[in-house]
């Protein structure tokens, strides 16, 4: 790839995630029952989003991905904590206020998180740049996960507002296969997570939050940030990698080492990944073909697009499908 200038992106990918079960009626129905507790946080409007979650004691974890450059609101307020994890965030325009802290014009915020401490008002809108994609954990203050020695339920947690840690960010992706992972799922596993989850909220509230590493041969943020969203945003097309290294005003050589170096992988996995990411989404509109779905994520015929899908998920479009009920 670092050959040739007019190169795409459009080979297969690393293994990406599965939708799990969609949210319930009652998802926090696993805390002790308030009337207030019975709520998640509220996005408007609420059909731009996909959300898929899972729940165990003391602990619910929620998907989100927007669907659409809509403006949208969204705000949360009740008798648990609330962890947001953002994988992928921009905004045109908009502000975020928690109760407690000054409002936040904040623009860019990948891999920023956010904590809400029990009882205290979120509140947000925006004008999305890029479709975020956030996880969510909402988390029993009386702690039935947490070690009975750090008395979770008596700190008296304080609001956090876009800050970075490296270790509450890997926990959120381990959080997420699960969460879209159902076949995977082992309880005991994801209980451990949320053990070490409580640690790592308690060990930030004291104020020891691990800062972002320095940039070592890899992608500066800004440079990783418009990369990943010019890709998300022409997802269904062949993208040249000359096309992405002069966004970024680097070499497509340096690009394509810098690119690895930040992400794990090439750009043109990155992409495939994405394109499969967002085949899943549309095989969950029963009314679209998976004919018609290949085309719309830039495959040219549907055996390439099953072969390309089966490769990374080990399993059919069809067969997927089938076991989204």
């Amino acid at each position: 790839m670092a050959g040739s200038a007019e190169m795409t992106l459009n080979e297969s990918a690393a293994l990406a995630p599965s939708p799990a079960r969609p949210i319930g009626s009652d998802p926090l129905a696993w805390l002790h029952p308030a009337p207030e507790s019975r709520s998640i946080v509220d996005i408007s409007p609420s059909e731009i989003v996909r959300r898929h979650s899972a729940a165990w004691s003391g602990l619910h974890v929620e998907t989100v991905q927007v669907m659409r450059h809509t403006p949208f609101e969204y705000g949360f307020r009740a008798p648990c904590h609330l962890l947001i994890a953002l994988e992928l965030g921009e905004r045109l325009d908009g502000e975020t206020v928690v109760e407690g802290l000054p409002r936040s014009t904040l623009r860019d915020f990948t891999h920023k998180l956010t904590f809400v401490p029990a009882g205290h008002d979120f509140r947000s809108w925006q004008k999305p740049r890029v479709l975020t994609r956030v996880t969510h954990f909402y988390i029993d203050p009386r702690g039935p996960l947490a070690d009975p020695a750090l008395r979770f339920g008596e700190i008296e947690f304080k609001p956090r507002l876009f800050f970075y840690d490296r270790d509450l960010l890997e926990s959120a992706l381990k959080f997420k296969w699960l969460v879209e992972n159902p076949d995977s799922m082992h309880r005991q596993y994801a209980e451990a997570l949320g053990i070490a989850l409580t640690h790592e909220l308690v060990r930030i509230n004291s104020g020891a939050a691990r800062r972002e590493p320095a940039n070592r041969g890899g992608l500066a943020a800004w440079q990783q940030k418009r990369a990943a969203a010019y890709i998300e945003e022409h997802v269904a097309n062949d993208i040249p990698l000359a096309t992405l290294a002069e966004l970024v005003q680097l070499s497509p050589y340096h690009f394509c080492r810098s690119f690895k170096s930040s992400f794990g992988i090439p750009p043109h996995r990155y992409h495939a990944n994405r394109r499969i990411e967002r085949a899943k989404q549309l095989l969950a509109n029963r009314e679209l073909s998976v004919t018609t779905i290949a085309l719309d994520v830039g495959f040219g015929d549907t055996s390439t697009f099953s072969a390309a899908f089966h490769r990374l998920t080990g399993q059919t479009p069809s067969r997927y499908r089938r076991n989204l009920d």
